[in-house]
């Protein structure tokens, strides 16, 4: 990768080296960058971190209607999205795209997460910029992929309901913490392994395997957001298991699918309380669908 001249450095203005991969609006370029910061913010020592966080930025805070994003794919709602199965190499296709979309879109997330709430540890930016990282070696993965069998990202529509979510939770860390990676990298959880086990029994084996990369390492993201979710909680002297439950009420129910993967959710810092919590939220969500 070649560097880019234009980019602030973090080491001299975090928040805007951080805005500046936010708003990139090139996929791959995005990719590169969210990588290159966290390996720039590798190199410095604790001291080093918390001088930079200290200083003067550029960057101020806005709310943001999206971040930077090409014009392809086009965005429509998700029902309009076709539905292909796996046993042809256009379902595969499909499915290695959509996968693209929201690698990159958690990408902006997590650059996000470390763009909007400023007042937060320093351990905190370290795991989300590594989070932000670690999504952009995915989404590479799977434009490779796709590349090999004749597609790129942006060949097909893609759902616009990723960053919506950023967008109603922008107002609390809280919020965010608790809807995000606890719900929406948290379904990742549960249809990733029956999605590696179909591409393994279609002979797929390559993008099977950047299924299992990335299903490993989402666990550890969920992780990063149920820690600093009961950070939060925990500073806030607020029982995390009744703001989650306050917080999935309502619209927020919907992103409940069962069946939910226990053993993936538990290892990723959910507690069988939450889960049970979750389970009833679900069934009371689908009760008022049918009402």
């Amino acid at each position: 990768m070649t560097p880019d001249s234009n980019a602030p450095s973090i080491s001299d203005d975090c928040m805007s080296a951080v805005e500046y991969v936010l708003l990139q609006p090139d996929p791959v370029k995005k990719a590169d960058q969210s990588i290159a910061l966290y390996t720039q913010w590798q190199t410095l020592s604790d001291a080093e971190r918390e001088s930079v966080l200290a200083k003067e930025t550029t960057s101020v805070v806005v709310k943001l209607q999206e971040p930077g994003r090409p014009l392809k794919p086009e965005l429509v709602d998700a029902k309009f999205l076709a539905r292909r199965g796996l046993g042809s190499q256009a379902g595969r296709i499909a499915l290695l795209h959509s996968l693209a979309h929201i690698e990159f879109n958690a990408i902006n997330l997590a650059l996000d997460a470390v763009y909007r709430f400023r007042d937060m540890p320093i351990d905190y930016v370290t795991e989300w910029l590594k989070v932000a990282s670690d999504e952009g070696e995915h989404f590479l993965l799977l434009l490779n992929r796709l590349r090999e069998l004749g597609s790129n990202y942006g060949e097909l529509n893609a759902h616009t309901g990723l960053w919506d979510m950023a967008l109603r939770t922008d107002h609390d860390v809280l919020v965010r913490m608790a809807l995000v990676p606890r719900i929406l990298e948290a379904r990742g959880l549960d249809v990733a392994p029956p999605m590696i086990k179909k591409l393994q029994a279609q002979g797929d084996s390559d993008s099977a395997d950047i299924l299992q990369r990335i299903y490993t390492d989402e666990i550890t993201h969920v992780l990063v957001g149920n820690r600093w979710f009961r950070h939060v909680c925990d500073e806030r002297e607020l029982d995390g298991a009744s703001v989650f439950r306050d917080l999935l009420a309502g619209p927020s129910s919907a992103y409940l699918r069962s069946p939910f993967n226990d053993e993936a959710r538990l290892q990723a810092g959910f507690t069988v309380e939450e889960m049970q919590v979750i389970r009833e939220m679900e069934m009371e969500y689908r009760a008022a669908e049918v009402n």
